[in-house]
């Protein structure tokens, strides 16, 4: 079966936004674009929970989208963030990535005001009913603070522009509900649960660690893809302390942003409330990225 949003298969990037002195790092975004390019990244997500975007104002939101979609110049896809707690700033933001011509949207589920599975349906099919381009639900309730339920994605896989789901529930029992009762694609929300979600059907990952390693990402996607699931395992565990600390260390994107000062990719600067790692989260993060062979320490 070719499931909706097929052409998203792969490795995606959930980006960084780079800051420097308070502002938007634009040549730093360049080379995050030039650099994940050269490695074969199929899709690029702009302006997501990576990306800070509870702390960017509107403009800087709209600003980051249209930056990468120029930047891309068609060599990449791009799924812009333009989830919203309020159904009309969704709405806005999804139509500006649109018109900026990005190819489709990472719509997180509305957090805080959590509601309920009702809310959540009507506020994604006002979303569809109206947009040009395709829609990746993004279910994390850990960060959201509610589950949106397989049944609710379910009524939702109906919609024509629901075509992705971004799962970070951590449940392989919601996944394989999801992949049994829908057509949608499903792409991992964890680095590493990759390879599980890989195993009952996913057909990819919007990463965080392919910010740093790409290609090893790519890899192990392609490997399972290929039959090889020899060689995909292998990879899995060989990233899976990687993965570990720059998802686990602290909160996303702290760890990422800092192992990319380390690597001399990022100044590391980010937006209150996230805050620098402590002394002993930055010497373990330092001694991850050394037993990977990215760093000397």
């Amino acid at each position: 079966m070719t499931r909706k949003g097929s052409s998203f298969a792969g490795l995606s990037v959930a980006l960084v936004t780079p800051f420097r002195n308070g502002e938007i790092d634009l040549d730093a975004l360049r080379q995050q674009v030039e650099f994940q390019v050269e490695a074969g990244t199929k899709c690029l997500c702009p302006v997501g929970t990576t990306g800070e975007s509870p702390t960017l104002s509107h403009a800087e939101h709209e600003r980051v989208i249209s930056e990468v979609v120029r930047l891309s110049a068609g060599r990449i896809k791009v799924m812009a963030g333009t989830g919203s707690n309020s159904t009309s700033e969704a709405q806005k933001l999804t139509r500006w990535a649109a018109a900026e011509g990005a190819n489709a949207a990472l719509v997180v589920a509305p957090y805080y005001n959590k509601p309920t599975q009702t809310g959540f349906y009507e506020h994604y099919k006002a979303l569809a009913e109206e947009s040009s381009i395709p829609i990746c639900i993004y279910n994390i309730p850990g960060r959201t603070g509610k589950n949106i339920e397989p049944e609710t994605i379910a009524r939702l896989a109906e919609l024509e522009q629901i075509t992705m789901v971004k799962e970070a529930t951590g449940s392989l029992d919601q996944a394989s509900e999801i992949l049994n009762t829908t057509e949608l694609t499903l792409l991992s929300g964890d680095d590493s649960l990759t390879l599980p979600l890989l195993s009952i059907g996913g057909e990819g990952v919007i990463s965080v660690v392919g910010n740093i390693v790409p290609r090893d990402m790519i890899q192990l996607v392609d490997a399972y893809r290929s039959g090889d699931v020899t060689s995909a395992t292998k990879i899995h565990h060989q990233l899976f302390p990687l993965c570990r600390d720059l998802l686990g260390i602290a909160t996303n994107p702290i760890p990422i942003k800092t192992a990319m000062q380390l690597l001399h990719r990022d100044t590391g600067e980010m937006r209150l409330p996230m805050t620098p790692l402590t002394d002993a989260a930055l010497a373990a993060l330092r001694s991850t990225l050394g037993d990977y062979g990215l760093l000397s320490v």
